[in-house]
């Protein structure tokens, strides 16, 4: 039997490009469901009456988005040796869901609203990254 010569960095290439895969699938998708987040909450104030009960279905869905977003993350960051940041982002991002969420009626949107924003900003900025030259990348 021969051994193979090949780097630890090719070795590792088809993996990280199936982990940057998942992780752009998942990024988009919850970035597209925060926008869809941010939709619904509008039809809320415009007194819709089936807008809570679908922004509330899209905050579920929102959970298992960035709590896959993070998985993925976390993968590729194994996978291809890359950066921490955007695995600790995501992880902020999926926690910051549930927080958000327990603010989400009553006298607490003062709080809701605000971390819907940085919930919309941490989700761009990770599927920005995922489109990026670096992270595509193996180190």
């Amino acid at each position: 039997m021969s051994q193979s010569t090949a780097s630890p960095a090719v070795r590792t290439a088809p993996r990280a490009g199936s982990t940057l895969l998942a992780l752009r699938v998942a990024a988009v998708l919850a970035t597209l469901n925060v926008f869809y987040q941010a939709a619904t909450a509008g039809q809320i104030l415009m007194q819709s009456e089936t807008a809570e009960e679908w922004h509330g279905g899209g905050a579920i869905a929102l959970h298992v988005l960035t709590g896959l977003m993070t998985v993925a993350a976390f993968l590729h960051m194994r996978a291809s040796r890359g950066p921490w940041w955007p695995t600790a982002l995501s992880a902020v991002v999926f926690v910051a869901t549930f927080v958000e969420a327990s603010y989400g009626h009553g006298n607490t949107l003062g709080i809701h609203v605000p971390l819907a924003l940085v919930l919309t900003i941490g989700t761009v900025w990770v599927t920005a990254w995922a489109f990026t030259r670096s992270a595509t990348t193996p180190r």
